[in-house]
């Protein structure tokens, strides 16, 4: 709102800077930079997004923007998510890059807006999404901020004209949002982008489950895991007898250590030593620390007993199994290693 003579309110604090950059350039030199920047982000290569989709947006209160990561590491948000998220319609007619620079150009809001701001608007990112398609367009994470930083200023000011209040209202409730959780965690946790993330830390991982020192046996697999597995596999249960079919170690490989923590199976293979024969001399948990470890095998243990519990067959055991404990290490395998995709589920 003007005051009463007609004259703007002088902008305060961080608006200064938007200001004395503003006041700069000429009504032509900005529009200028607008259109530059609008018709470039319809050249250059586009990146592809590797992780996010629009069903698993950024949510901040009841505000839902699409968001993803691109092969480059950038954290991006939808051009037309944004648009939506701060309260303006994206049309059809008129692109969101250009509603936006509309906006944010006003003689209202404009002294509060740099020109470095107004030009990543008018030139959003190209990019593809994981699945391929048609290109899209979004801006740097980072970016929102920025645009509610402004428009608060403005409203601070007394600048915004009434039917503008709704977007300066949009834009506390995304800040307030921004307070309590960084915004590039946000778009890691609503793009999954963070467990991939976590992989990096393998060592760290791999440190705090694996010991170079051999730890006392102690039993540690239940009787209930073999019976469960001889009666899931079709296979009579040998009451007076300990021994098993020797690929039973490589049904525990694949539904226990590969589902335990990233690496670990191909660490503890690495570093427990083998007999002439060729087998480990040492069981592998042995090989797990006493604190992190073995408690999550042991963990991880109870959770598939009880899945095998209430499965009907094998391939029953197994859909309910890869649901709640995915692979970590699905890698490619060599042609005589065990593919659980090819197991029949019954014998060998």
């Amino acid at each position: 709102m003007e005051g009463i003579r007609g004259e703007k309110p002088e902008p305060k604090g961080r608006a200064r800077g938007g200001q004395a950059r503003a006041d700069k350039l000429t009504p032509a030199a900005r529009a200028d930079i607008a259109k530059k920047a609008a018709a470039a982000r319809w050249h250059g290569p586009a990146l592809r997004a590797t992780h996010g989709s629009d069903d698993h947006p950024l949510k901040i209160g009841e505000i839902e923007i699409p968001c993803y990561v691109l092969e480059d590491g950038t954290r991006v948000l939808s051009q037309r998510g944004v648009v939506g998220g701060l309260g303006m319609r994206y049309g059809s007619r008129v692109g969101g890059a250009d509603r936006l620079t509309g906006f944010l150009s006003g003689s209202r809001i404009s002294p509060f807006v740099s020109s470095e701001l107004l030009a990543l608007i008018g030139n959003p990112i190209r990019f593809r999404h994981p699945g391929g398609g048609n290109l899209a367009f979004g801006y740097p994470a980072t970016i929102l901020a920025d645009i509610c930083d402004a428009v608060l200023a403005a409203r601070k000011a007394g600048a915004l004209q009434k039917q503008q209040e709704h977007i300066a209202d949009q834009s506390e409730t995304l800040v307030r949002g921004f307070a309590r959780v960084g915004i590039i965690a946000l778009v890691d946790e609503a793009t999954g982008y963070q467990r991939d993330r976590a992989k990096d830390a393998l060592e760290k991982i791999l440190a705090a489950f694996i010991t170079k020192e051999l730890q006392p046996y102690v039993p540690t697999f239940p009787s209930e895991y073999y019976e469960q597995i001889f009666r899931l596999r079709g296979l009579d249960y040998p009451t007076g007898s300990v021994k098993r079919p020797q690929y039973f170690g490589v049904l525990t490989n694949d539904i226990v250590y590969k589902r335990l923590a990233p690496g670990v199976l191909e660490e503890l293979k690495k570093i427990t030593p083998r007999s002439e024969s060729g087998l480990h001399k040492d069981r592998l948990f042995q090989r797990l620390t006493s604190n992190k470890g073995y408690p999550k095998l042991r963990e991880l243990l109870g959770s598939v007993v009880t899945i095998m519990s209430f499965s009907q067959d094998w391939h029953d055991f197994m859909a309910k199994l890869n649901h709640r404990h995915p692979r970590y290490d699905d890698q490619m395998r060599l042609p005589l290693d065990y593919q659980p995709d090819a197991d029949q589920g019954t014998g060998l």
